[in-house]
């Protein structure tokens, strides 16, 4: 099913209680799960953006939307069509709607090939416009897309022979020629210098609103989030604390671990900057996972609160409506306990 024969309502990606675990070399050696029942949806023309810190496990369910990584659990809807489980020879022709944008452009690209190769060669792989003129005119065409002119002199060059923001252009390219309905992008501009990030920003948003492109959007920068994305899921230690808006979960965050990230978001003007809340102690490991709140060994509400039992007893679900957190004591505007969350169940499990 394609992304118009999508139901009204029907999101392009449906992630279900999705776990991510990798075994380690010695049965001895527990393993990380560095996924732990994560559900989102994705719609026609939306941003959501992953954000987290660096080990969270954002790239992990990426990568396992994107079938790189084998989930061990849950669900993956593509289209509407369940990809969870497809073999690679079932997988291949449904995997033209999904592309994916990698965080360095000085890594994703064969040296050895030249632009018009690294953009022509999905079409090979998808065996699509065998035709040479058919292949060539589409290329073209997603390369003066991707903000590279002269098309015809860039498809000549090699990736050493262009900028980290002409190499992102290129990837983008490379994603865009299938014209994919949903692009997973992985950090698109963490590689490249600050005075070209707006431009690829700026054409990534430009595209979605010429083709109606979904994005996944993945970062560690909750204020770039706030720029690009429709929603922001925050991920902490493999699952998703907080969901919601960006106007709210960064202007009214519910979850602590939220609070402490948007407290440190730099602000320009004179005399704005509110207290930060600094985290105390290293996030810990994903081989061992702390009984209840998982975010209660680091949390300042934990401790401001005089370490409530349930907190390290019971495993908070997400709970809200349109702007979702998981905690036992949700957080108001200012800070304060605004509500008190009872529900328990795994995220990805009924409730």
């Amino acid at each position: 099913m394609s992304a118009t024969e999508l139901r009204p309502g029907e999101p392009i990606l449906h992630v279900e209680n999705l776990h991510v675990t990798y075994q380690g070399r010695s049965r001895k050696t527990k393993p990380v799960l560095a996924v732990d029942g994560v559900s989102f949806d994705v719609h026609p023309g939306e941003v959501l953006a992953l954000v987290g810190e660096s080990g969270c496990g954002k790239t992990s369910i990426a990568r396992a939307v994107m079938r790189l990584l084998e989930p061990s659990a849950g669900k993956i809807v593509l289209n509407g069509t369940d990809i969870t489980r497809l073999g690679h020879r079932a997988l291949r022709p449904i995997r033209a709607g999904i592309q994916m944008v990698f965080q360095d452009p000085y890594e994703s690209l064969d040296p050895r090939q030249t632009v018009f190769d690294l953009v022509a060669e999905p079409l090979s792989i998808h065996r699509r416009l065998r035709e040479r003129g058919e292949r060539r005119a589409a290329v073209l065409r997603a390369l003066e897309r991707a903000g590279l002119h002269p098309a015809e002199e860039i498809a000549r060059r090699y990736p050493h022979h262009l900028s980290g923001g002409q190499r992102q252009r290129v990837a983008i390219a490379a994603a865009m020629v299938l014209e994919p309905s949903l692009i997973v992008a992985d950090e698109p501009v963490s590689m490249l210098d600050v005075s070209l990030r707006a431009g690829i920003l700026r054409l990534m948003l430009d595209l979605r609103e010429q083709r109606d492109l979904a994005y996944l959007f993945i970062t560690h920068d909750l204020s770039l989030a706030w720029v690009v994305a429709d929603r922001i899921a925050v991920v902490y230690l493999g699952r998703i604390v907080e969901i919601g808006p960006p106007a709210e979960v960064i202007g009214s965050p519910k979850h602590p671990y939220t609070k402490a990230l948007v407290s440190v978001i730099p602000v320009p003007e004179a005399g704005a900057a509110a207290e930060q809340i600094v985290l105390v102690g290293e996030t810990p490991s994903a081989r061992a996972i702390p009984a209840g709140c998982r975010f209660h060994p680091r949390c300042w509400k934990y401790e401001e609160l005089g370490r409530p039992d349930v907190c390290r007893t019971r495993d908070p679900s997400l709970a809200g409506d349109i702007h979702d957190a998981a905690c036992h004591f949700l957080l108001d505007q200012d800070g304060a306990v605004a509500a008190t969350a009872v529900p328990t169940t795994p995220q990805g499990d009924p409730a």
